[in-house]
């Protein structure tokens, strides 16, 4: 069974980015802060151990913010979404940095952006040309913004493909060869695809074989909204990550668990199983919730609080969009912390 999330493997000796005015991280670190919490626990800054998450995951402990919007050379609107990270230190000739960090503003323009670093604690330094990709790319698209990147490293075509949206009916395919520069593919998901939908965006494109669904060796999760204006997670598998099928029935519907709306779901592998986290958002509450599929997703056990936000800052009771990756042997999560189009991007620790 493939992994789900990038491994660091050991060390490699590249450079570190210097440390100048776009370096983002200022070295604050805070401790003795629980964020993962099982069931119902919420975790407060100072309140000691919460219980451990569900299915055999790690509790992760907020070590500090990677970006803020404030402190960046390209902000057109204070805010920032959608963090996606990439070890590329054993995939690319001559990398910035050992991670790739893509990131995006949300409201028009937005952009896809670039940071990049050594550790997945930072600092990451932001890339002098950003955006990589706007919203206008001629002859494909002019749309008012492009957003919520996902990028998946294709082991075929040693290439990283760029999963994005704009605007938030469709998703979009771009592909690079240095995790820069990139080549417009193709649109791979609109709402045609989706009965009564009026929205399918924040997609994640993930290696998993599903040989009962044509010898799939892709899944995409997305957002989808419908007509009652509730957000579901949409699901769809591909052979080859461009022509995908689309489930009709949602992969977690937000009924399901007991919440009006759900997005930024993210797929892991644990203890011989996969599982779908996501987080609950627009007036849901801020928490990250687990499901598990089953390596064959046939399974629909929904475990309760995967993680839950720190009260203060600078979650203040928001845990969003989780991305996931391991670094020497510690695994981390990155998150947007914070409200909804005015948080950050920030780590936890396992």
């Amino acid at each position: 069974m493939p992994q789900l999330h990038q491994p660091s493997g050991p060390h490699q000796p590249y450079g570190k980015a210097p440390l100048n005015r776009r370096t983002l991280l200022r070295g604050a670190v805070a401790t003795g802060t629980v964020l993962a919490a099982g069931g119902s626990l919420s975790a407060v800054a100072g309140t000691g151990s919460a219980a451990a998450a569900p299915g055999g995951f790690p509790d992760y402990t907020y070590t500090g913010t990677l970006l803020t919007p404030a402190e960046l050379d390209y902000n057109p609107t204070g805010e920032i979404i959608f963090p996606c990270v990439r070890g590329v230190y054993d995939r690319l000739k001559n990398p910035l940095g050992r991670y790739y960090l893509y990131y995006a503003p949300h409201d028009a323009p937005g952009g896809i952006c670039l940071a990049y670093g050594d550790s997945l604690e930072g600092p990451f330094t932001e890339h002098p040309k950003n955006p990589l990709v706007t919203n206008v790319w001629a002859p494909h698209y002019s749309v008012s913004h492009v957003s919520s990147p996902h990028v998946m490293w294709n082991e075929e075509e040693r290439e990283l493909w760029l999963y994005f949206h704009g605007e938030n009916t469709t998703t979009r395919l771009a592909r690079s060869r240095d995790g820069i520069h990139f080549t417009y593919d193709r649109t791979v998901l609109t709402t045609a695809d989706q009965p009564d939908a009026t929205e399918t965006s924040y997609a994640r494109v993930f290696r998993h074989d599903l040989p009962s669904h044509g010898g799939a060796r892709y899944v995409m999760t997305f957002m989808v909204n419908r007509h009652n204006n509730h957000r579901d997670i949409g699901w769809g598998w591909s052979a080859d990550g461009r022509e995908w099928t689309f489930s009709e029935e949602p992969l977690v519907r937000y009924s399901d668990v007991g919440v009006e709306n759900l997005s930024g779901a993210h797929l892991l592998h644990r203890g011989g199983s996969t599982y779908v986290v996501y987080h609950t958002d627009r007036g849901s509450g801020g928490n990250i919730l687990l499901t598990e599929l089953g390596d064959d997703f046939t399974k629909r056990d929904h475990l309760g609080v995967f993680h839950a936000p720190m009260t203060g800052p600078p979650d203040n009771g928001r845990a969003a969009a989780p991305a996931f990756g391991t670094d020497r042997g510690v695994e981390y999560m990155i998150y947007e912390a914070g409200e909804r189009l005015g948080g950050r991007i920030a780590v936890a620790r396992a």
